[in-house]
């Protein structure tokens, strides 16, 4: 396909991915099997919130690796990207499913961070293969704080939304350290403290829109 072709393919991807629960998980949904009592009206829609959160946080991430896998240069760390991106479909789908079982749905301003991320993760592939990398690294490093964060606040009731919450957790943790080991360049301070500010205000808006 030509780079417009790809690029059209992209947005497509972009408002199903977005916009849809259309995507099937490839491995169990983790919390099929848990078993919990109800949750009082505070603690599922503050369990929505944080949910609502980590599906805007997929979202990114799939937009970022199908923006740095589209421009790489190394056929190599395409293939990782549209490896990662394809994990991480796994989330997309999981998240979808806890917030439907939460009577929530996914954060309308999702469309804006998906081409916000994607536009990142671009550049970031045209500047060069390690410094994508390293923007993987660093992206993950912060998903797995704010996933740290979320199962603090999380109701301890509610067992479903942390099954789910840690396995994400375990697997974001498995792409950074797979992007350091592929050669990842470690990000400046001030790229860092950017992309922390950024992800701040997406996760403030998403939880409640």
């Amino acid at each position: 396909m030509s780079f417009i072709d790809l690029l059209i393919n992209e947005v497509d991807k972009g408002l199903k991915y977005s916009t849809q629960n259309y995507q099937t998980d490839r491995r169990p949904y983790p919390a099929e099997k848990v078993e919990q009592g109800p949750l009082n009206e505070f603690e599922k829609n503050h369990s929505a919130g944080l949910m609502r959160v980590n599906h805007s946080g997929e979202v990114c991430a799939q937009a970022l690796y199908r923006g740095q896998a589209i421009t790489a240069k190394l056929i190599d760390t395409k293939d990782k990207m549209e490896q990662a991106a394809s994990e991480e479909l796994d989330h997309l789908s999981w998240c979808n499913n806890r917030l439907e079982e939460l009577d929530s749905k996914p954060s309308l301003l999702n469309p804006i961070w998906y081409c916000m991320s994607f536009s990142i993760g671009a550049i970031a592939g045209l500047i060069g293969d390690k410094w994508s990398l390293g923007f993987v690294h660093e992206t993950e490093e912060q998903v797995v704080k704010h996933l740290d964060g979320h199962l603090d606040k999380l109701s301890v009731k509610d067992l479903k939304t942390r099954s789910v919450i840690e396995q994400m957790r375990i697997d974001e943790e498995k792409h950074s350290q797979d992007a350091l080991e592929a050669g990842a360049e470690i990000l400046p301070n001030e790229i860092k403290g950017l992309m922390s500010k950024v992800a701040k205000v997406m996760t403030d808006s998403s939880y409640h829109i």
